[in-house]
């Protein structure tokens, strides 16, 4: 490209001495034609302006609250235009407030303004949760979360700023993930599979996707890749004979497959506990009913080196699988632990949630029941080669939340973490030092995911 451009800039000076010199042609400044204001489909908080445009590589909205100065101007992201067209959403609006939004239409540094259109939002759902937030310095931005029937985000002071109603909820949890929102709803009293959906900025569904081989996929974790490919759990269930373990002769019982699926949607890599687990890796008390929930992976991550590391409930276990050969590596916790833990007693950590990979080695956990005074994140510190953990840090809700299921952890900026405790109810930011700098609570009877 260098290249290109200094020949054509050899070009041009020999053109100018051929003759007398020309003045610089006046850019073309865009035109915006026509603009209207669209009511989000699927909350109120939200709407998309649609713009007609000529010669503009990109627009934005200007968003104005009249009559209530208490809320600031803000801005949209610019959108680029696709030929003649943008629509451009306009997120985070207050219920029943009156917006002046004004288009703004760029080519280049040069900008055009067009007229103001005026917009009303109505009232939230009467079923919207609601939320109490408070903390001394949260961190920048919006948690996004599952509750009751919808997926939500919140800002620091817990107002719902985004939502979106799923007819039998979103199937207790709600992420975001590069621009799209993932959810995987639910519907009782039906025997088909339940795919997971994605969905754009206003709520609507980009896609649906799922497992490979018909499993039913795991509503708890997943992975999203440039190209649209993903990594999923999915449960497989099989009739086993487990009274020779004290079970029933035909227990259904459900084990954990991982499965990386291309943005073409081919099957690139499955894995499967069956035939890498055995049953005696549950516990005895867990093995006596028709339906054994063996495994019940709930979180998976991607290690540095390409490797594959899931957090299995049910196991009280985190395990490296190789994402060449699909090999077990190692086995973190449970009763087939193959590390020797320094500064936690045993068993480090029971029904764990939310693993993330946070550093070389350095692992971090909700743990749901290892310890007595209540579920806390904690922070382990491996050396695979020689099989030692080592529990660099622990942090808990003061006073002590027991969140037996669900939960999630999130390593943020500045040392900060984000920790949700599930059937707790309560979202809590630490600092580096560990100090709790804001929660959130409320919400309904179930889990913050």
């Amino acid at each position: 490209m260098a290249l290109v451009a200094v020949a054509l800039a050899a070009v041009a000076v020999a053109a100018g001495c051929a003759g007398e010199p020309t003045a610089p042609a006046t850019p073309i400044p865009p035109r915006i034609v026509a603009s209207t204001v669209v009511p989000g489909s699927f909350n109120v908080l939200s709407a998309s302006v649609e713009v007609d445009v000529r010669k503009a590589d990109s627009v934005k909205v200007l968003v104005h609250a009249l009559g209530n100065p208490s809320i600031p101007d803000t801005e949209t992201p610019a959108v680029s235009a696709r030929g003649d067209t943008a629509s451009i959403p306009v997120l985070g609006l207050r219920p029943v407030q009156r917006y002046l939004l004004q288009p703004v239409a760029y080519r280049g540094r040069i900008s055009v303004v067009g007229d103001s259109l005026s917009f009303l939002t109505g009232t939230v759902p009467p079923d919207l949760p609601q939320f109490v937030a408070g903390g001394s310095s949260p961190s920048p931005g919006y948690v996004v979360l599952a509750s009751g029937g919808y997926g939500l985000v919140l800002d620091n002071a817990g107002q719902v700023v985004w939502y979106r109603a799923f007819a039998d909820g979103p199937g207790l949890n709600f992420m975001a993930s590069q621009g799209y929102y993932a959810a995987r709803p639910m519907a009782p009293g039906t025997t088909d599979v339940h795919p997971w959906v994605e969905l754009d900025a206003m709520g609507r569904v980009t896609r649906t996707f799922g497992c490979a081989r018909n499993l039913e996929p795991r509503f708890h974790d997943w992975i999203r890749e440039a190209d649209g490919g993903y990594w999923i759990m999915c449960d497989e269930t099989r009739t086993m004979d487990l009274s020779t373990l004290g079970g029933r002769p035909a227990a259904l019982v459900t084990g954990t497959v991982v499965q990386h699926i291309g943005g073409t949607g081919v099957l690139l890599f499955e894995w499967s506990a069956f035939d890498h687990f055995a049953l005696v890796d549950l516990d005895p008390a867990d093995r006596l009913g028709p339906m054994v929930n063996w495994t019940h992976g709930n979180a998976i991550a991607i290690d540095a080196d390409g490797n594959l590391l899931v957090s299995f409930r049910s196991l009280s276990e985190i395990t490296k699988i190789s994402t060449t050969t699909g090999a077990v590596i190692w086995r973190f916790g449970g009763r087939a632990n193959q590390f020797a833990f320094d500064g936690a007693p045993l068993p480090a950590f029971i029904g764990q949630h939310g693993l993330r990979i946070t550093g070389p080695g350095e692992l971090l956990i909700l743990d749901n029941r290892g310890e007595a005074t209540g579920t806390r994140v904690e922070r382990y510190q491996l050396d695979e080669a020689a099989h030692t953990a080592h529990r660099v840090g622990a942090l808990s809700s003061p006073p002590a939340v027991v969140g037996l299921l669900g939960g999630s952890v999130q390593q943020l900026a500045g040392g900060r973490v984000l920790a949700s405790y599930g059937s707790g109810r309560k979202v809590e930011e630490y600092d580096a030092a560990g100090a709790a700098v804001w929660e959130l609570s409320g919400g309904g009877p179930a889990y913050l995911f």
